[in-house]
């Protein structure tokens, strides 16, 4: 049972962001901009954005708000959470702070009254992983910001810091 939950989540997740990447980087959005010039500024190769953007690859989260601060665009929206591309009081996070992540996961939950233990059991990683997000000695993993917000209806964008409101996605 937990395989097939994170099957399904893993699937749910390469999709929507597999979708929303092709959106903009084949779509009219990025009309002037070209995969490779995306991939310089990422210090990838261009094979590795064209893995990201065909879902063969994840794409990890310092990647993600890379490409989101490029664009101008919400991690809630590259994540397939919101229609809305973008908020109006956003932060401009060149550089993903784990404790602050970390604390603004731990207030949540605290909030949401859900324990390290069923929050781990939820998303099928262990509480032990959780605990070392909660206190910033690990930058959350992409896959595991997805799942919780997907699973909780929590702005991706403000656990990240990115913004301060909305908190909590419809």
């Amino acid at each position: 049972m937990i395989l097939e939950l994170i099957y399904n989540l893993v699937g749910d997740y390469i999709m929507d962001i597999s979708d929303n990447l092709k959106y903009f980087f084949e779509g009219k959005k990025l009309e002037n901009v070209t995969a490779v010039e995306v991939a310089k500024k990422l210090n990838i190769s261009k094979s590795t954005l064209s893995n990201y953007i065909n879902g063969d690859a994840y794409i990890p989260l310092e990647h993600l708000n890379k490409i989101c601060n490029m664009f101008d665009i919400s991690v809630d929206y590259i994540l397939g959470f919101t229609k809305k591309n973008n908020y109006k009081n956003r932060n401009l996070i060149t550089v993903l702070d784990p404790k602050e992540i970390g604390t603004r996961l731990h207030e949540i939950r605290k909030e949401l009254k859900v324990t390290l233990l069923e929050l781990a059991n939820i998303i099928g990683i262990n509480k032990s992983t959780i605990s070392r997000y909660e206190n910033g000695k690990n930058l959350i993993l992409t896959i595991t910001l997805y799942s919780i917000c997907k699973n909780y209806k929590i702005s991706a964008d403000y656990l990240l810091g990115r913004i301060d409101k909305p908190k909590y996605l419809k």
